[in-house]
């Protein structure tokens, strides 16, 4: 990768930060180019050189965001699958992968949850498409836990798979919200005595 390449991906990641630290304290309407800008520590004229538009700069943060969500969890199964671990195994690895990634971004998914309830946005097919990218690695590891005999033939995988999204989702969010005296390792712990009385459960 080239020098140019090198500081193009740096200041997009500025105006990643800044406008999603920005839209989730103020709201999307509320936020100007100008103050992202001025967050980001750059020149109006650089955030419209690498985004046409301040919803296109919106829509490629929900890409850029999920994306590193769903590397997480994908790396967390093949992790698991490496060390010879069960499906059940591996979903666990993803829901701790699934807090890390909230502990390290709690704005982005702040912004993610609250967007995923609106159905007027510019960007909602954008929305919808880097959602089911994320679910779909979970149902890939439902599908071969059930394939293997390891869950019951009986679970709806796609529902399923969106639960657990949902669930590593809600509950982190109102652990940072309410109950930020626990530490990731006890809401790990929850989580997953959960996943193994549920899902790992024949």
């Amino acid at each position: 990768m080239d020098s140019s390449s090198t500081r193009r991906q740096a200041t997009r990641a500025k105006l990643y930060e800044a406008a999603v630290t920005l839209i989730a304290e103020q709201g999307f309407s509320a936020t100007t180019v100008d103050e992202i800008a001025e967050r980001a520590g750059v020149a109006k004229g650089t955030v419209y050189y690498n985004f046409k538009s301040k919803t296109e700069l919106f829509e490629e943060l929900l890409r850029h965001g999920v994306s590193l969500l769903t590397a997480s969890l994908r790396a967390a199964a093949e992790e698991t699958d490496e060390r010879g671990g069960s499906r059940v195994d591996a979903l666990d690895a993803m829901i701790r992968a699934g807090l890390v990634f909230i502990d390290r971004y709690p704005a982005f998914t702040q912004l993610y949850v609250a967007e995923l309830w609106r159905t007027n946005r510019a960007w909602n097919s954008t929305l919808l498409v880097v959602r089911q990218e994320a679910v779909a690695v979970v149902e890939g590891v439902l599908r071969e836990g059930v394939a293997a005999g390891e869950l019951s033939e009986d679970i709806d995988v796609q529902l399923t798979a969106a639960a657990l999204v949902g669930m590593v989702l809600v509950a982190a969010l109102d652990w940072q919200a309410f109950q930020s005296e626990r530490s990731l390792d006890d809401v790990h712990a929850a989580l997953s005595r959960l996943l193994h009385g549920r899902v790992g459960g024949r």
